[in-house]
C-alpha cells in the first residue's frame, strides 16, 4: 500500500470488524484490533478500549495513520471527532443519515480524509449505481437494491438477523431520502412495495433508511428518480410493519432488537442480492443497463465467511486500499458514488466482488 497509510487501528471486532482487521492485515497493513475485551484470537495485536469513553478512546488511536470504524453507529460522532482532531484517516460502515451530516461537517476541517458508508448499502451500491449511471448519455432514474437474507428461510417472516439489529431497526423506522419526479424528498420506510425476481426467486422490496448514503445530494437536478429499497421474501414488510406500527414497537428500539434477534438468530447459509439500473438515454435511445448479483459465503484468510460480512468488510478495505494509494483523494469527505468500479473492482479485497480470491491478478 502507499505511504498515506501503513497503521490502521479497527474499532470493533465482530464479524465484519475481525474481517476488517484481518484483510487490511493481509494486504500488508499494520493492523490493530480495539474491542471492548481482551482479546487474543488474531493474528494481528489487539487491545481492549472502551470507545464509550473519549480519554480511552484518544489514547488508543495515538499514532496510527488511520482508523476504521466497525462500531455500532451511535459511536461513530465520537470515533469521527477524535479522528479528524487528531489528524487521522477515518473510515466507517454506518448507514446513520445524521451520523454522515456530522461528519460531513466535520470534514470541512480534516487534514485526512472522512470516509463513512463504506459498506454495502451505503457504500458498494453506490459505486455501481454511479457506473451504470456512467454508461448514459442523459439519466432519467436510478434504482438500487440490496438484500441480506438466509438461503433457507423458515417462518413467515423469512429473515435472520446476521447484520446489527441496531441497524436493521434502524433502517426500517427512519424517513428515507428519495428523489421523485425531479424533487428531493423524504418517506416513509416500509413502503413502495415491489416484486423483484433475482435468478428465479421471487422477492420484494421497500423502502428503507440510508441506503442511498449521499447520492440524493449528488444527483438532485440529474435525475428523475432516484431511489434504494431493501430486499426482502414475500410478506416481511407486511409482518414488520404490524410489529412496529400496530404493536407500537417503534415505541422502544432496543427492546424491538432484542425480541426479533431471539426469535430469528443469525445463520451462516446466507446470500447477498444486489439489483441495480439505471434508465435513461444512449446515442438517442432509451435503456436501462442493470447489475443484478447474488453473492454467497466464501472462505477467506482461512476461514468460511457469511456473505453479509465479506460484501461489507471486502467494500470497506477497499476503500481504504485505493486512499492509500492515492487512487481517491486523501483528504475531505468521500462521497461513495465518485469511487471508480473498475479501480474499486482491481483492489485486493474488490476482487472479491468479480469472483476472483485474493491475490489473485486482473478483473
Amino acid at each position: 500500500m502507499g505511504a498515506n497509510i501503513r497503521s490502521v487501528l479497527v474499532l470493533g471486532l465482530g464479524n465484519v470488524g475481525s474481517l476488517v482487521a484481518s484483510l487490511l492485515h493481509a494486504n500488508g497493513l499494520d493492523v490493530t484490533g480495539a474491542d471492548i475485551g481482551d482479546r487474543r484470537d488474531f493474528s494481528f495485536p489487539v487491545i481492549p478500549v472502551d470507545c464509550g469513553q473519549s480519554n480511552e478512546l484518544s489514547g488508543a488511536m495515538q499514532g496510527f495513520d488511520a482508523v476504521v470504524s466497525c462500531l455500532p453507529y451511535r459511536f461513530n460522532i465520537g470515533v469521527a471527532s477524535a479522528a479528524c482532531r487528531m489528524g487521522l484517516h477515518y473510515f466507517d460502515l454506518t448507514e446513520d443519515v445524521h451520523t454522515t451530516q456530522a461528519i460531513l461537517e466535520m470534514s470541512r476541517s480534516a487534514k485526512g480524509v472522512m470516509a463513512p458508508q463504506c459498506g454495502l448499502a451505503p457504500g458498494f451500491i453506490a459505486i455501481v449505481g454511479a457506473s451504470l449511471a456512467e454508461r448514459l448519455d442523459r439519466v432519467r432514474s436510478i434504482r438500487l437494491r440490496v438484500g441480506a437474507l438466509p438461503q433457507h428461510p423458515i417462518g413467515l417472516l423469512g429473515y435472520a438477523f446476521n447484520w446489527s439489529p441496531e441497524g436493521v431497526v434502524n433502517e426500517y423506522l427512519n424517513d428515507c431520502e428519495v428523489i421523485e419526479d425531479g424533487e428531493r424528498k423524504w418517506v416513509s420506510p416500509l413502503e413502495w412495495l415491489e416484486t423483484i425476481v433475482i435468478n428465479g426467486v421471487q422477492l420484494e422490496a421497500f423502502t428503507t433508511s440510508g441506503g442511498l448514503g449521499t447520492m440524493c445530494e449528488t444527483y438532485a437536478g440529474r435525475v428523475e428518480n432516484l431511489d434504494y429499497k431493501t430486499i426482502r421474501y414475500p410478506g416481511h414488510a407486511k409482518l414488520m410493519n404490524f410489529y412496529f406500527h400496530e404493536l407500537l414497537m417503534r415505541q422502544d428500539r432496543i427492546r424491538a432488537g432484542e425480541i426479533l434477534v431471539h426469535a430469528k438468530p443469525p445463520v451462516n447459509d446466507d446470500v447477498v442480492y444486489v439489483h441495480a439500473s439505471a434508465e435513461g438515454w444512449k446515442g438517442g435511445n432509451l435503456l436501462r443497463e442493470e447489475f443484478v448479483k447474488a453473492y454467497y459465503p466464501v472462505e477467506i484468510v482461512g476461514q468460511p465467511r457469511r456473505a453479509i460480512s465479506w460484501t461489507t468488510a471486502a467494500s470497506a478495505c477497499a476503500v481504504v486500499e485505493m486512499v492509500g494509494k492515492g487512487v481517491l483523494p486523501a483528504k475531505g469527505f468521500l462521497k461513495q458514488e465518485t469511487i471508480p468500479m473498475e479501480a474499486f473492482l482491481r483492489t485486493a479485497s474488490g476482487r472479491l466482488f468479480a469472483g476472483r480470491p485474493l491475490g489473485s491478478a486482473g478483473v
